[in-house]
This record gives structure tokens, C-alpha cells and sequence, in this order.
């Protein structure tokens, strides 16, 4: 069929609306029309399998529970860098219960030596921090194997380490790898870009430049220059990291807490020698996951390792001390910021240097907001990997950009104040898009700063420190960009039953964002029902294959797919039902839950008789996703500066006297295509500023630098906001079209967050006139920088 061309919505609602022509493939569906014409998406829609959750009907992998399932318990090291000499598990396999031990021979989720024979020679792996995996037991309950896992006897070659960033950075510290070290990417992210240049434990600089960058610094009249400093933040999903392992002669199957069923099995399959089509994966329902849950990981290799040596499924979930040691974090960083402007604001050089610590992993990079979210003609950024005995930092919610927005967007208010022009005023003049930009992102942030402003009450901020008193009250802003990834391993299929009845597969999980409920609404949408009317199965990879969920890739890869399988499947009907109608199958129509012809309404069958009609008990199509129209996304990945973003709005108060700040209100004005579902959507960016706030002021893993030891591995040290620190949030969403996708549909997990700790920062300086510059912003911080305002006063300015 040939392609055809035609309509679609862009631009903004109430800021400038208008059509866009796309050429598109005949049998993909036709132009969705504004939400505000639409019956089911857009609309704030319940979940559908809230129920389930509330109740506790839902089955988290945790939950599983197989005929003669068998618990494990994996081995680690006590030692942050260490060589293993000898491991003895017999004590542990004469414990009563125990049926089986695996001890590992290769390491997952961590840099390996460029150079083989560099490495140190060991019959095991090097151990190279705390917590690093070393063994499993598998026994009858989870009481026998956690007592075998300690009877298992490791020696060990304790070796030197460092587990300070500054420290690891100093030519004479003890090296996490005796030569150059490199890390290949993984579904979850890691990795970094190729550099060959590696001294001592730093990896990098990875340079990039644009334009003449001291030219540019010649021609500014204001400079800001600044260190700033973030810190690691650990992963800490209310479901831990864990799997049911089943391996049979017919194949294997796992139940896992992931992001990604597809992954989990690729590496699986590759682990095992196992075809693809011989690995099975289901995630019914997860506790979270903010992008350390991709792949297999250790778990997943013991779990099968031990259920392969014992003839039946094991289940492996880690506790949390686990969890905050070996399953990912957020990498810190230190960035020496520097930005040249003319007097009007326009931005002339931006120098950015820093380094990032990811553990024994790398992709601590930071310069995402710094290189994509303002034009700027001349730019020089370095950025390093430190190697430090910590675990491997992991994918963490925009990874990179709150370091970097934390950094940028305090900077920026520096130079507001510095040339005496309003923050937003600052913004609205450089915040722009590039000539011939497809993506018009300023665009989107110009109205969303009016919006927020308004909201706020920007016009009611006064200048730094003006309350008396010691309870000091302030409002910042920020804002923050992501990029738009596509993932053309989407695809969905609709079946309609003849008893009316519609199901969807797909083998995408939902980790929380709310897509099984937005992939039932696309369906009923077109097929003229209500998002209840559709049972969606997803999360299991005997269905069509789903994206992974991270990135924000999830509703933007699925939603065009599910519309395209609903949309060929009521074709199918149609054809059915149109001689019973004494219409052609394209004069029908399906709304309301009737089909009718178009040009009689009055003549309607409901959805159920109509489905009757069918020649076959189900029809059923299957769709993919395609490439964006216009070609804007390549098959997968992303399609240039950032795809969506926001602004973020916080008012706090700052007790002077004992350092502590709260954040009163957050006002957050984002977009992200077509809005699907406004319920899910407002649950997604309430969570992203809950979990800045928590990054901006209270989490902080700390390793003690004497023995390498987390010292806050829990919930009770570790501090993470809650019920009394949830402020009040006032969310807006912004409907932006560009015509990409049948659903012109983005996502909002990754710019819910990136703002959230900035604007927090600019407010505590609003509040007080001093600038904290560290994360968290502790009350001791809070009060050493008000001690030492008067070293302070030109806040770093020049």
C-alpha cells in the first residue's frame, strides 16, 4: 500500500496551535485529533490494576512461590579490595537442607582490564569492593541458606583501597585496577565513551568542544566561576533486586523484579549458551525500579546456576543491605563550573570540568544539561571516571543531569544577579531554540515558566536574606531537559473475542509509570470503549516484545504500537460487521462502545453484537513500532537535544539557627508530547520531586575510608524523605504536539527529577544570600556556609 499524506496537531494549546503534514505508511491509523476532542486518552483514568495492588492480589517476584522451590542466599566480601586465595564450601554443603552451592567465576555489572594479562592472577575474581558477590547456597528455606552462606570459608589477600573520591584521585593512591579498565554498556545503562587515556584511578578526560572557548571568555563582561559537589545516592525501590530461577530440560524460566524482560533474557541466554526461545521471563507486578533493574545481574546468574545444579527453582532477593551496597546508585561528582555573558545576558563560553566516581564502574559524566539545555556558541567540557572500592554505580533516573542541572541552573542565577536581570528574565533570553531545530523544546519552557511564575507568585521574591528574623523564607527556579529515545523493539497485539471481550499483550512491564493503564486506554480509545473494558497481560516475554522501561521510553515506544494492533483489529471486525450494516467497512465508526455507520448513527450495534459477527471466534493484530514520522528518531535511540522537559518552581524556609531547610511548596510545569493519562502523569512528577528533595537534602551513602564500609547500609542511617517532608506540589502539564508517532505520546520519568534539587538551591540562597554548593544540604552545611558569609560575599562571582 502506498504511503499517504497527511494532518497533524502542533504546537501548544492556547500558545500557538497549528498543522503539521507527515507522510505515513496507508495502514498505519490516522491523525489523532486534539485531547480535548477525545474520550478516553488524556484523561485522568484510574488504574486498572489499582485494585489488585491495594489488596495485595498483585504478585511481585518476591511472592513466586514454586513446587519445591528452594531460597538462596549469596556470599560476599567483607573486604573492599582483596584477593581470594581458597574457598572451602564444604561446611556449608554438609548443612541439612542445603541442595545446592555455585561459586562464581567471572564478575557482572563492573570494568574489566583493557589488557587481560594486566590483571592480577587469580584463580577467582579480584575482589575490588564490599558486598561484591562470591558465592550462593541454595537450601529448603531461607533460614538454612542464609546459615550455609556464612559457613562458607573465603580467604582472602587483603589488598590496598581507597574509598574517597578525592583520595582515589591522588597519584599516589592505591589503584581498583592495575591498568586501564573499561566498561561495556549494558541495557541499564553504564559505560562511557571511549577514551584511552587512564592515569592511576582516573579514566578520561573525555573532552568536547565547540567553537573557540578563551575567545569566548575574552569577549564576556561578567564571568561566573564555581566548584560544586554532589554525592552518591544509592538505589532504594521498595522491591529490592531478586529473581525465581526455574531451570528444566524444556527450557528456562525466571521471575524477575526488572525493567526489561528482553534483556533479563538476552543475557540469560547468553550466560547459558540457551537459544533465546528457550528463556522465559515474567514480571507480573514490580516494586519499583529507577534504572539499576536491566539484566540479568548476579542474582540472576546465581539463582540459575544453583536451580541448574539442583534440579528445582530457587529464589534469590536481596536484602537491603545488599541493595544499597551491590545493586547500583546514582555516581557523585565535582564540577568547576565556568560561564562567560555579555551584558544583555547573551552567553558567550561555558568551561566545565569534573569528575564523577561510579565505583568500579564508569559513566559518571555530568554534562548533559550543561551541553543541551541553553545555546551557547563556545563550550569546552572535560569530564573524568574515578575508579574508587565502591560498588558500580547503575542507570538512575536521568542519569547525570540532576548533578549537572544542580550545578548549571545555580550558576546561571549567579549570573542573573551578577548583571541585576531577573532569573526568568535571564532564561527567556538565552533559553532558545537553535535555527532549523526539529524539537522545540525552549518553545515548550518559555510558556511553562510564564505558567509557573504565575503559580509561584514569582512577583512576590524578594532579594536574598530580606526576612528578619531567623526563619527566612525563599523561591528559586530551575529547569532541566531529557532526551527523546525511541525503541522500535516495541510491539503490542490486540485480539477481539467474539463475545466482545478485547485483550492486549505485550512483554513491556510496568514498573510503576502506569502503562498497563495507558496501553488499555490507546485500546479503548480506538476501539471505542473504556479503559476497564480491555485486559491487558504485559511482562512476559512469550508475548510481543516490549522496551525496556527507562529513559522515558516507555509510552512514546508502546502507546504507537498498542493504537496500531487495536486499529488493524477493528479493521478486521469491520469487515465483518459492514455487510450486516449494508456499509463498506471504512463507512463504520466505533464509539461510545457501539459501531455505527458514519453517516447514520442512529443504526448502531453495540461493541458485544458487533463482535458477534465474527466469522472466527477472535481477530487479532499485531503491531510495531515505526521509525518517528519525519524520520526524527533513528530505530533506536535518541533524536538530537533533549525531547522534553520542564521547569521547576521551590519555595522553601531556612531556620538560620539550626541549619535545616524545608521545602514548603514545589510548582512544576511540564510537557512530554500528548498527554496520556493526567492521573498517572502528576503521580509520576509528584515522585521525581520527592525523590530531588531527598536528593537535595537528605540522602548520602557513606563509606567509612578505615575499612571500606557503608556505613549507613539501612533505612534508618540512610535518610530518605518522607510523609513530614512531602511539601505541597502543584503540577501542570502542557499538551505540546509535533506530529511524531500515531499517539504523539512521550514520557515524564527522567524531567520530573532533573530540576527539583537546583530550584531548591536557588531557593535556600533566596532565603539566606548564601550559596550551598554541596549536596546533601545538611544542617551542618547549612550553617557552615552561613559562619562563613563573610568570606562569601561575592558568592564566587567576578
Amino acid at each position: 500500500m502506498a504511503d499517504v499524506t497527511v494532518r497533524f496537531p502542533s504546537g501548544i494549546p492556547g500558545v500557538s496551535l497549528g498543522e503539521v503534514e507527515r507522510t505515513i505508511p496507508a495502514e498505519e491509523p490516522p491523525p489523532l485529533p486534539t485531547n480535548d476532542k477525545l474520550a478516553v486518552i488524556g484523561k485522568p483514568t484510574p488504574r486498572i490494576d489499582g485494585r489488585q495492588k491495594v489488596t495485595g492480589a498483585a504478585r511481585y517476584t518476591a511472592d513466586v512461590r514454586l513446587p519445591g522451590m528452594l531460597f538462596a542466599r549469596a556470599v560476599r566480601s567483607p573486604h573492599p579490595h582483596a584477593k581470594i586465595t581458597a574457598i572451602d564450601t564444604s561446611a556449608a554443603e554438609r548443612i541439612a537442607g542445603v541442595r545446592a552451592v555455585h561459586v562464581l567465576d567471572h564478575v557482572y555489572d563492573m570494568a574489566k582490564v583493557r589488557d587481560a594479562s594486566k590483571e592480577l592472577p587469580s584463580k577467582y575474581p579480584i575482589v575490588r569492593y564490599i558486598g561484591q558477590p562470591i558465592a550462593a547456597v541454595a537450601a529448603t528455606s531461607q533460614t538454612i541458606a542464609d546459615e550455609a552462606a556464612r559457613a562458607v570459608k573465603v580467604t582472602y589477600e587483603a589488598l590496598p583501597f581507597v574509598v574517597d573520591m578525592d583520595a582515589a584521585r591522588a597519584p599516589n593512591a592505591p589503584l581498583v585496577f592495575p591498568a586501564a579498565a573499561d566498561e561495556e554498556e549494558t541495557a541499564g545503562g553504564g559505560g562511557s565513551d571511549a577514551s584511552d587515556i587512564q592515569k592511576g584511578n582516573v579514566r578520561g578526560p573525555v573532552r568536547r568542544t565547540k567553537g573557540d572557548v578563551a575567545k569566548g571568555f575574552a569577549e564576556a563582561d561578567v564571568i561566573v566561576e564555581a566548584r560544586y559537589r554532589t554525592q552518591v545516592q544509592t538505589h532504594c525501590a521498595l522491591e529490592t533486586h531478586g529473581v525465581v530461577a526455574h531451570y528444566a530440560p524444556d527450557g528456562l524460566t525466571v521471575y524477575a523484579s526488572t525493567q526489561s524482560t528482553s534483556s533479563v533474557r538476552d543475557e540469560l541466554a547468553a550466560v547459558f549458551g540457551l537459544a533465546k526461545s528457550k528463556v522465559r521471563v515474567v514480571t507480573e507486578y514490580m516494586g519499583g525500579g529507577f534504572g539499576a533493574k536491566f539484566g540479568a545481574g548476579h542474582a540472576g546468574v546465581l539463582a540459575t546456576h544453583l536451580s541448574k545444579k539442583a534440579g528445582a527453582p530457587v529464589r534469590l532477593m536481596l536484602d537491603r543491605r545488599e541493595e544499597h551496597l551491590a545493586a547500583g546508585n546514582r555516581p557523585s561528582s565535582v564540577q568547576e563550573l565556568k560561564i562567560g555573558a555579555k551584558k544583555d545576558g547573551t552567553l558567550t563560553a561555558l568551561q566545565l570540568v569534573a569528575y564523577g566516581t561510579a565505583g568500579t564502574g564508569t559513566g559518571a559524566g555530568v554534562s548533559g544539561p550543561a551541553r543541551n539545555l541553553y545555546p551557547c556558541p563556545n563550550h569546552l567540557i572535560d569530564e573524568s571516571d574515578v575508579f574508587m572500592n565502591a560498588g558500580s554505580g547503575a542507570a538512575f533516573r536521568a542519569p547525570g543531569h540532576p548533578q549537572g542541572a544542580f550545578a548549571l541552573e545555580q550558576s546561571l542565577d549567579e549570573l542573573a544577579e551578577k548583571l541585576r536581570i531577573d532569573p526568568l528574565a535571564l532564561r527567556d533570553k538565552i533559553d532558545v531554540d537553535e535555527p532549523g531545530a526539529t524539537q522545540l523544546n525552549a518553545t515548550a519552557r518559555r510558556a511553562e515558566r510564564r505558567i509557573g511564575a504565575e503559580l509561584i507568585g514569582w512577583s512576590r521574591r524578594r532579594p536574598p536574606g530580606s526576612d528578619p528574623g531567623p526563619i527566612k523564607r525563599g523561591i528559586g527556579v530551575a529547569q532541566g531537559v531529557w532526551y527523546r529515545f525511541v525503541d522500535r523493539d516495541s510491539a503490542c497485539e490486540v485480539r477481539i473475542h467474539k463475545d466482545g471481550s478485547v485483550e492486549l499483550f505485550s512483554a513491556v512491564q510496568d514498573i510503576g509509570g502506569g502503562i498497563r493503564t495507558v496501553l488499555a486506554q490507546v485500546v479503548a480509545e480506538e476501539l471505542g470503549l473504556a479503559a476497564r473494558d480491555v485486559t491487558v497481560r504485559i511482562g512476559d516475554t512469550a508475548y510481543p516484545i516490549g522496551t525496556s522501561s527507562g529513559g522515558s521510553r516507555t509510552t512514546g515506544s508502546m502507546t504507537p504500537a498498542a493504537r496500531g494492533a487495536a486499529y488493524q483489529a477493528k479493521r478486521q471486525m469491520f469487515d465483518a460487521v459492514a455487510a450486516a450494516l449494508g456499509v463498506r467497512a471504512d463507512d463504520l465508526d466505533a464509539k461510545a462502545g457501539k459501531v455505527f455507520p458514519k453517516a447514520d448513527p442512529s443504526r448502531a450495534l453495540t461493541f458485544r453484537a458487533a463482535a458477534a459477527k465474527l466469522a472466527t471466534d477472535q481477530v487479532a493484530a499485531r503491531a510495531s513500532r515505526l521509525r518517528d514520522y519525519g524520520g526524527f528518531a533513528g530505530p533506536t535511540g535518541g533524536s538530537g537535544i533533549g525531547g522534553s522537559g520542564g521547569v521547576q518552581f521551590a519555595e522553601v524556609h531556612v531556620d538560620t539557627e539550626t541549619g535545616i531547610v524545608k521545602v514548603d511548596r514545589v510548582v512544576a510545569v511540564h510537557d512530554c508530547g500528548r498527554p496520556m493519562n493526567r492521573f498517572g502523569l502528576e503521580n509520576q512528577i509528584n515522585g521525581g520531586i520527592l525523590q530531588g528533595i531527598s536528593y537535595a537534602l537528605y540522602e548520602n551513602r557513606q563509606l567509612d575510608r578505615n575499612t571500606g564500609h557503608m556505613v549507613n547500609a539501612n533505612l534508618e542511617q540512610y535518610k530518605i524523605a518522607g510523609a513530614r517532608e512531602v511539601p505541597q506540589i502543584d503540577v501542570r502539564i502542557i499538551e505540546e504536539y509535533r506530529g511524531r508517532s500515531s499517539t504523539d505520546a512521550g514520557g515524564i520519568g527522567e524531567p520530573a527529577t532533573v530540576p527539583t534539587a537546583a530550584a531548591v538551591a536557588n531557593a535556600v540562597y533566596n532565603a539566606t544570600g548564601v550559596r550551598i554548593r554541596e549536596l546533601p544540604m545538611t544542617p551542618p552545611r547549612v550553617l557552615a556556609a552561613l559562619a562563613a558569609r563573610g568570606s562569601q560575599k561575592d558568592g564566587g562571582v567576578r
